[in-house]
């Protein structure tokens, strides 16, 4: 990834502090950004583990090239800068380094979005106060994997049982589309189609189909069948769950019927199949499932329940659906989770 090099310097200079008036006078801005002399250069990209140490020469040309260097780090195609430029960018927006404002840094958000939207990119603040970097042409953040396994804190869990509240009440179609598709292409998956429940015709099991490009330029086709309850493996099943044999024959028909998809002009299979439920999949189903796929399936059928959708939901930082009522609920009132005393 590359920037032009006007682009670069006007980024150095907000990294080194140089914009600004110290004592500014009618029409004239103080400074958002802190001044860096030689040795604050040096400590604070040694804050980000690399080893780059100014040598003395012109400040903001210095960084510049490093930050050129930044840039020139692998990375997830165009639309996601590397890692560590992203890192870079969290640190310099850091709101306790807020100068002559508060510590929400709107002038110094102002300031670097003035650089970043020149090459398509957009700096904002997460819930988290930390600050990201999302394209402008997809709307994709580029958010560092968090574990879904991780401990919440308070905020994370009052999310997560919203969102559960919302889970218990919302149709098959309000799932896949206000939660699942904002889930799938924040976690980097593209080209993101549902087919709907208005026409079944062409669904052939597939509730949602996606693409995920790997690093080395491959393609892998997926194929989503949504469940809004929970999927159990009795004899007879009640009203609001699915029995596993029959999401299983689905997975089936989505694996053996091709897509078609319009960017690349040609008919494809889908290679992995994901079995979501808004609801739990029991033990017995997980069994059930595990014994009729046989070694060829078993690595293409994979299922996620409630709780990795909640999981994964709330680490990637998405806002909730906006029907969701931004009500208090007890943290703790669900009974799958426990207070921690």
């Amino acid at each position: 990834m590359k920037f032009r090099p006007r682009n670069l310097n006007a980024l150095a200079e907000l990294v080194v502090g140089n914009r600004g008036t110290v004592n500014p006078g009618p029409g004239e801005e103080p400074p958002y950004f802190l001044y860096r002399s030689s040795s604050y250069i040096t400590e604070f990209f040694q804050e980000l583990d690399l080893d780059f140490v100014h040598d003395g020469s012109t400040r903001h040309r210095w960084v510049a090239d490093r930050l050129a260097e930044l840039l020139a780090e692998p990375h997830d195609g165009p639309t996601h800068p590397p890692e560590i430029f992203c890192r870079l960018i969290d640190l310099l927006m850091d709101p306790a380094d807020a100068l002559n404002e508060s510590n929400e840094r709107t002038n110094a958000l102002a300031q670097l979005n003035e650089v970043l939207n020149r090459e398509r990119f957009e700096a904002f603040y997460g819930e988290d106060r930390h600050c990201y970097i999302r394209h402008l042409g997809t709307g994709l953040a580029t958010i560092p994997p968090a574990s879904p396994h991780r401990p919440l804190n308070q905020a994370e869990v009052e999310r997560r049982h919203r969102l559960a509240a919302y889970l218990d009440s919302c149709s098959e179609d309000e799932l896949i589309e206000e939660v699942l598709l904002p889930l799938f292409r924040q976690l980097g998956y593209h080209r993101i189609t549902a087919a709907g429940h208005k026409d079944k015709a062409l669904e052939y099991g597939k509730d949602i189909w996606m693409r995920y490009t790997l690093p080395t330029q491959h393609v892998l086709y997926f194929g989503i069948q949504a469940k809004k309850g929970k999927i159990d493996a009795a004899g007879q099943t009640k009203t609001g769950s699915a029995n596993v044999a029959e999401v299983h024959n689905q997975a089936l028909m989505m694996l053996a019927h091709d897509i078609f998809d319009p960017e690349t002009n040609r008919r494809v299979l889908v290679d992995h199949a994901f079995i979501v439920a808004g609801g739990t999949i029991t033990k017995a189903a997980r069994n059930w499932l595990g014994n009729a796929l046989d070694a060829s399936k078993r690595s293409q059928i994979m299922f996620m329940d409630r709780d990795d959708i909640l999981n994964l939901y709330v680490v990637t930082n998405l806002p909730l659906p906006e029907t969701v009522q931004p009500k208090a609920i007890n943290p703790w009132a669900s009974s799958s989770d426990k207070p921690p005393f």
